[in-house]
């Protein structure tokens, strides 16, 4: 079958083209859609379930591990930053005291 093409805008598809691109939906398809739908959730759970059974878990020793060094990161992280926060705090205060601020 020969191509039609619609005079139409440049960049756009004419409503042939669109039909044969699919881009365009048939009222046929509007009783299926709760089916696909459905249809298409399970799917995506089987497959959400697979991927989780090639899932490489990490060992128990191995997770108390990486929790001790967050810990202790987010420890010497933390009083790094309250040790500035006090110095700056202190710097301030002085010069606000030498020079007559508020």
């Amino acid at each position: 079958m020969p191509e039609v093409r619609c005079p139409g805008p440049q960049g756009r598809m004419s409503t042939i083209e669109q039909a044969k691109s699919g881009s365009v939906r048939s009222t046929e398809g509007a009783s299926e859609g709760v089916k696909g739908w459905w249809n298409g959730g399970r799917a995506f759970l089987v497959e959400v379930r697979n991927e989780m059974r090639r899932v490489t878990w990490p060992a128990r020793r191995e997770v108390y591990a990486t929790t001790v060094v967050v810990i202790l990161t987010s420890t010497f992280f933390g009083l790094y930053l309250w040790g500035l926060d006090l110095a700056f705090d202190r710097m301030v205060n002085w010069f606000f005291r030498q020079f007559g601020g508020a």
